[in-house]
């Protein structure tokens, strides 16, 4: 049984989807558990642990009763931080399949000794920290 895990509400689930389907491939040599697009669900594992779920917002804002809000804006509420060897690779990985850089790589000693991070979004404006220390 999974204890925690993160689960990302999407607008655009197909690009999502295909983004974080390369994306865990490419970093963590994984592929999706489940991909199902009719139900805009799609979760990949890790060593029989959830890593990630992509859902589609519209889904879950009908579940929660939320579909009659704004979508949400301004500054960012969550982040998925994915620990790599090599920030430069993964940071050039994921642009390449579709992320968009908005902090290039950079040492970050004072969040920590050796630390080193990128940050982009996916295709729904996900925030992603890359990091490695």
């Amino acid at each position: 049984m999974d204890a925690l895990y993160p689960r990302l509400l999407v607008d655009d689930f197909d690009a999502c989807a295909r983004f974080y389907e390369a994306a865990l491939h490419e970093l963590l040599g994984v592929r999706p558990v489940k991909l199902l697009p009719d139900a805009q669900y799609a979760n990949w594992d890790l060593g029989g642990e959830c890593v990630l779920v992509v859902m589609g917002r519209a889904r879950m804002a009908e579940t929660v009763g939320t579909a009659d809000l704004p979508a949400p804006s301004g500054q960012d509420g969550s982040m998925l931080v994915l620990r790599v060897d090599d920030v430069d690779k993964a940071a050039a990985a994921l642009a390449a399949l579709g992320g968009v850089t908005v902090a290039e790589p950079a040492d970050r000693p004072d969040w920590g000794p050796g630390l080193r991070t990128a940050h982009l979004r996916d295709p729904g404006g996900n925030l992603l920290e890359l990091q490695s220390y």
